[in-house]
């Protein structure tokens, strides 16, 4: 079945066109352009690596601290990028759950700091 395009609609990021078959069906196809997508992903990468930083940044100085390692297991457990945040000592659980004063750090860092994230990750994974 031979197919007629009739219309088109072109941007940088590709086209979406209609084309109608002898029967009078139509179809609208959308078509990407090829650098697309691999650079939408590492705009997306990026975006995440900023989203891990800046979450272990903000949580930084309102986790509980003895000695610092608890803080320095975020760091060394957290591979930026993953979307996963990481606390390798043993007892980081239990202080993140039944702190006195400090509990629960991830979601006061959330709820101080979400909205600069997100711009921030917005800006980033537009491509700016």
């Amino acid at each position: 079945m031979a197919q007629k395009k009739d219309f088109k609609i072109t941007t940088p990021r590709g086209c979406i066109y209609t084309s109608k078959n002898k029967n009078g069906e139509v179809t609208a196809k959308l078509k990407w352009n090829e650098g697309f997508v691999p650079k939408k992903k590492a705009d997306f990468s990026k975006a995440q690596e900023f989203v891990d930083s800046e979450c272990i940044r903000y949580m930084n100085p309102l986790a509980p601290r003895l000695t610092g390692t608890m803080i320095k297991s975020a760091t060394l457990g957290t591979v930026i990028g993953s979307g996963e945040i990481d606390y390798l000592a043993p007892y980081s659980r239990r202080q993140y759950y039944e702190h006195k004063t400090k509990s629960r750090w991830f979601e006061t860092m959330k709820a101080q700091r979400k909205e600069t994230i997100l711009k921030g990750a917005e800006k980033i994974a537009g491509g700016g």
